[in-house]
């Protein structure tokens, strides 16, 4: 009863914030401003805004407006809380390649760590697999929406993803099968195999004796035609030149390597070839391919010309993503730079910057009010809101609808 009350009690509504200070991240900070809001949309933002007298006034005075925080490496709802076995539905162990998969089959909409990041104003999350396979499976992009049906949260412009993986996670959980992959090389040997056996079956299926419709392959098809966007597990340089030497094989364009803990000896070879990263400000050395990194690694690649995402990997560091991107103006970056790294790069990483990612007029209205500066050590999440809807509001702490 509790979760279908919080998914009614707010809907869109035509509203404007008056008095705050903007930050539109496509241009700079605006004070004393407003942004108006209509159908789910920015309508109008700015200084100077005539506000229609018959809507909602949300006075802004002292408040720091921002676009809705986005996160492309997330595994909540494929490994909801509690955390327990039965719940854990991230990783499809049956075989090194299950592209068949998607994430979004194993999502359970009522995971109570999606309110808790809705209080961190996270508006969009990419959901990815798990990256015990080379080839894991669909991710699926979401707007965090307090919903009863993954269809209530799908981002319906999003384009398809899928994860992949290299390195030591491949190795240890296929070390024991006869047909591994139990090496660095046996994970690339394993993958040049699948496309090749990729570009076999499209060539069967068009002979007079075509063979069953195999959903693995099918799926590698539109990975190869470029209809689906290539995100890849990899912490290692020489794993991602080693990815690259597969992958420029086959003509797949690497959309962005996730973790990355070691592009910054290589950036110029992944930005050459039109990749993102997406990577914590400061996590490593949890494992031998995670310990030779540095945390100016964001900042190296950022100036360089690069698109970073800071990601969360985390249902609990995604409630605190201004924070832990806070930690990147020690590390170098500029208060503009750490910003576009939890807005704008990661919707151009997951091909939906037409949409969300800056404050402009017609995207949609997913936005977070801060207390004080987004980056400043003590601020809080006043409130967020999704295509307009009010999905989180501090002053109603203690309150049902303070956490829908």
């Amino acid at each position: 009863m509790f979760f279908l009350l919080c998914y009614s009690w707010a809907q869109a509504t035509t509203f404007a914030i008056t008095n705050t200070t903007l930050f539109p991240i496509s241009s700079p900070p605006i004070e004393n401003s407003t942004i108006l809001i209509r159908n789910g949309k920015i309508e109008n933002l700015g200084k100077d805004i005539v506000v229609p007298e018959d809507i909602e006034i949300v006075d802004g005075s002292g408040k720091f407006v921002m676009p809705g925080l986005i996160d492309v490496h997330s595994h909540m709802g494929v490994y909801p809380w509690p955390s327990t076995q039965a719940h854990s539905d991230g990783n499809e162990m049956s075989a090194p390649v299950t592209s068949r998969v998607k994430a979004e089959d194993s999502f359970r909409v009522q995971d109570p760590a999606l309110s808790r990041a809705r209080a961190g104003g996270i508006t969009t999350i990419q959901v990815l697999p798990g990256s015990a396979n080379l080839i894991g499976g669909e991710t699926v992009t979401l707007k965090i929406r307090p919903a009863r049906t993954l269809k209530q949260m799908r981002f319906e412009e999003a384009p398809r993803g899928i994860k992949m993986a290299c390195g030591e996670n491949p190795k240890r959980v296929y070390k024991n099968d006869e047909d591994g992959p139990q090496t660095r090389m046996g994970n690339l040997a394993y993958m040049r195999k699948t496309f090749r056996n990729a570009q076999d079956y499209q060539k069967q299926r068009l002979s007079s004796n075509p063979p069953p419709t195999n959903l693995n392959y099918e799926t590698i098809l539109e990975v190869m035609n470029g209809n689906i966007r290539v995100h890849i597990h990899c912490y290692r340089h020489d794993d991602i030149e080693g990815i690259y030497r597969v992958m420029d094989e086959f003509d797949i364009q690497v959309t962005s390597f996730q973790h990355a803990l070691e592009a910054y000896k290589v950036r110029d070879l992944i930005i050459e070839h039109g990749t993102s990263i997406a990577t914590w400000p400061d996590w490593w050395g949890f494992k031998m391919e995670a310990y030779d990194a540095t945390p100016y690694n964001a900042t190296m690649f950022k100036n360089d010309g690069g698109v970073v995402a800071l990601h969360s990997d985390s249902a609990n560091t995604i409630q605190r993503m201004y924070t832990e991107a806070a930690k990147m103006l020690r590390y170098g970056s500029t208060e503009e730079q750490v910003l576009e790294m939890i807005t704008i790069d990661p919707a151009k990483m997951l091909g939906i910057e037409e949409y969300v990612g800056t404050l402009e007029v017609g995207k949609h209205a997913d936005i977070a009010m801060f207390s004080k500066h987004p980056l400043d050590a003590y601020t809080l999440v006043e409130r967020t809101w999704i295509d307009g809807t009010l999905v989180f509001d501090r002053t109603l702490e203690g309150t049902p609808n303070a956490r829908p």
